[in-house]
């Protein structure tokens, strides 16, 4: 498949954007991806106290409401509205609302998956980039990463949100975490499941305003860890 190909596969693409409180980045945002050639975004409002609901209306974005707080809950919500849609697409990708990640490279992140030569693509944050993510959120990160292999034989080089995956193989998963786990979740499922996983190189940039909801400050940080161990032993 040549680039354009794959640009045009983007019709087959649709992007899932758990928010809260991102009113001010999400505009942003999803011009960007609609200059990448996606059209079909699912903006999941998880019980936000400003406008993230209106502003991704109005940028063209469908919006869903998920009142009860949780990454996770935001993220089954949005697959949810797709499998309700008379036709599911053939990728999801997953990806934050506040900037952080690049909507100009979703084709390198779904091209993999387009072309057929593999089921689940993760973006690593460039480690030259990593100063966007706070020291103790990148230790804690290579504290899971490690138990991940110790425990699940499994090497992470990442666990970010910016992700795709054929949604045959993301139904095959059972998801179910309803919070912070989500991410590993999905990657020990599909490991366990032999999903063929690839991980791409992905910029990271600082987030366009506001605080991060977990690495933001030391404590939620701790709490989703928390989550992520639960997860690394519930998964055996």
């Amino acid at each position: 498949m040549s680039g354009s190909q794959a640009g045009e596969g983007l019709n087959r693409v649709a992007i899932v954007i758990p928010a809260l409180n991102e009113e001010a980045a999400l505009p942003h945002v999803l011009g960007e991806i609609r200059a990448a050639g996606v059209e079909r975004v699912v903006v999941v409002d998880n019980g936000s106290t400003d406008s993230t609901a209106a502003v991704a209306s109005d940028a063209g974005a469908r919006v869903v409401r998920e009142p009860a707080k949780g990454y996770g809950a935001a993220c089954l919500a949005g697959m949810a509205a797709l499998s309700a849609d008379p036709q599911v697409p053939e990728v999801v990708a997953f990806m934050d609302g506040d900037g952080s990640d690049d909507p100009r490279v979703i084709s390198s992140l779904v091209g993999p998956i387009l072309r057929g030569h593999a089921d689940f693509v993760v973006g690593v944050r460039r480690k030259e980039e990593s100063g966007g993510v706070p020291l103790h959120a990148r230790a804690g990160d290579a504290v899971v990463r490690s138990l991940a292999r110790a425990l699940h034989g499994v090497c992470l080089a990442d666990l970010g949100p910016f992700r795709a995956i054929r949604w045959s193989s993301l139904e095959s998963l059972g998801m179910d975490d309803r919070n912070w786990g989500w991410t590993l979740q999905m990657q020990l499922r599909a490991h366990r499941r032999g999903l063929r996983y690839r991980e791409i190189p992905v910029p990271h940039r600082p987030r366009l305003a506001g605080t991060s909801k977990v690495s933001g400050s030391l404590l939620p940080s701790l709490r989703a860890g928390m989550k992520m161990f639960r997860v690394l032993f519930a998964e055996r």
